[in-house]
């Protein structure tokens, strides 16, 4: 009887950004391991969307998807959008030990699961089924190396009172840079709020798994990497990233127009602005924006959505106003020869690789942080929500490809457009070249990390050969 090959069970997390590492990781794998086989169990509140249907669409036959029964929104009891998420996941859970207990295959044998963050009461279901079971964490290492201690901070109430707004000194774990509280994960800012909860509740989670991937590569994190290896008070983490798209889902004609514009446009000439899959400003917020980068007298191209007084509001759900109406009068005919306009979404992978962008204007999400280094734009960064915060000092303090512009205090932190203006000008004008140098060293140290002998290519081959293992116990 012919041996059967494997076949891995992931379980991401509601959201874009959650989905997508654990695709393109599998992609990556069945490329240099065409036997395996990948069975993506999706935990939803609505049907997919059309990006979400295209990835779906555009994936090798080895991978499978299998989308959970909706959970209804007024189920969830929480506001605030990890407790969402996490609720989602553990209300699904019935129907994901269904799907995994009754799975029969005569060409594969199930021999692990894998969950994002979010999806980590799934472990529990894995150790039921004896399955192998690992985290594919989506974000830094400096970040999986906070929640890995965050259990122990949290039960120092002197130096964490009432959260890590009031943290009493810096926050310096070993190989980190230093971080004021203030720059540490929504989640964690206050210690009575569901989020704080909930984050908690799956870091304590973190040490019951088999072992953590995290997207990020070792030259790029080398000291926090080096401090989790010395560590045995966790399970090995296995550094695979950069996992980023190599080509950009749902382009079609109302949305490649914008690399047509680009393709006419000089090189390194266009900032490219994007706050992310469901990054949103203020109206006030939006028109500071869009005068400033008037003002910069620079090209731009510029991902817009429908202001919102919530910055992640267009995450979980979809907008239906029309972004354009909410610019400023009269904006679209004076910088009709200077920016381009994109409602929504762009293929960014396309834009961030063309030689005319210069720079990127971000909101830090990592799988657009991971992006920026992969194709060499260093950046302008404007954290949001959630860990962005901590990405944007990494991005500035410790890596130095980056410049933060600052808020109005009499404000209410908003960036106004003369702030917008001069940092525009720093990255596109002669002060960027030395944030091009800096960009450019860890694009090719992410290059190096996935070529043939790289490091997270041979840590991807160790794995599978793990996993490969596991069919003949």
């Amino acid at each position: 009887m012919e041996r059967k090959s494997p076949c891995i069970a992931m379980v991401p997390a509601p959201g874009f950004s959650h989905l997508l590492p654990l695709i393109e990781f599998s992609k990556r794998l069945v490329v240099r391991q065409p036997h395996f086989h990948f069975i993506f169990f999706i935990p939803t509140l609505g049907p997919p969307s059309p990006t979400t249907i295209s990835i779906f669409e555009s994936v090798p036959p080895q991978i499978d998807f299998t989308i959970l029964p909706q959970i209804n929104m007024e189920d969830l009891k929480a506001e605030d959008p990890e407790t969402q998420i996490y609720n989602t996941v553990t209300l699904s859970l019935p129907s994901l030990h269904h799907a995994l207990s009754s799975f029969d295959s005569l060409t594969h044998h199930l021999v692990a699961l894998v969950v994002d963050f979010f999806s980590m009461d799934a472990l529990d279901i894995a150790k039921e089924l004896k399955l192998k079971s690992y985290l594919l964490y989506p974000s830094s290492t400096t970040l999986l190396s906070l929640f890995l201690h965050f259990p122990e901070l949290d039960e120092d109430h002197e130096m964490v009172p009432t959260g890590f707004r009031e943290l009493s000194h810096p926050l310096k774990l070993p190989g980190c840079i230093s971080f004021q509280g203030k720059d540490l994960p929504d989640p964690l800012q206050e210690r009575s709020s569901g989020g704080y909860k909930t984050i908690l509740h799956a870091c304590k989670k973190l040490c019951l798994s088999d072992g953590i991937l995290v997207n990020s590569f070792v030259d790029l994190e080398r000291e926090v990497a080096i401090a989790l290896q010395e560590s045995d008070n966790h399970p090995l983490v296995y550094h695979v990233g950069p996992i980023t798209q190599i080509r950009s889902t749902s382009i079609n004609e109302s949305n490649s127009d914008c690399l047509t514009w680009l393709g006419n446009q000089p090189r390194n000439s266009v900032l490219y602005v994007s706050f992310g899959s469901g990054g949103t400003l203020s109206q006030e917020q939006l028109n500071e924006l869009a005068f400033g980068l008037e003002m910069s007298g620079h090209k731009f191209l510029w991902v817009l959505r429908a202001p919102s007084g919530v910055a992640n509001s267009a995450y979980l759900s979809a907008q239906k106003e029309d972004p354009l109406d909410f610019l400023p009068k009269g904006f679209l005919e004076r910088t009709k020869d200077q920016g381009f306009m994109v409602p929504s979404w762009a293929p960014q992978v396309e834009v961030l690789k063309h030689e005319s962008t210069g720079g990127f204007l971000t909101h830090c999400g990592w799988n657009s942080t991971l992006e920026a280094i992969v194709y060499g734009k260093p950046m302008i960064v404007w954290p949001l929500f959630a860990e962005q915060k901590m990405n944007a000092v990494m991005l500035t303090e410790q890596f130095k490809v980056a410049v933060r512009p600052k808020g109005d205090e009499n404000k209410n932190g908003t960036v106004m457009r003369e702030e917008v203006a001069r940092v525009v000008k720093i990255l596109m004008e002669d002060e960027g070249r030395e944030l091009q140098r800096k960009i450019q060293v860890f694009k090719d140290a992410a290059a190096k990390a996935l070529s043939e002998d790289g490091s997270s290519t041979r840590t991807v081959s160790i794995l599978a050969q793990e996993w490969t293992n596991l069919i003949s116990k």
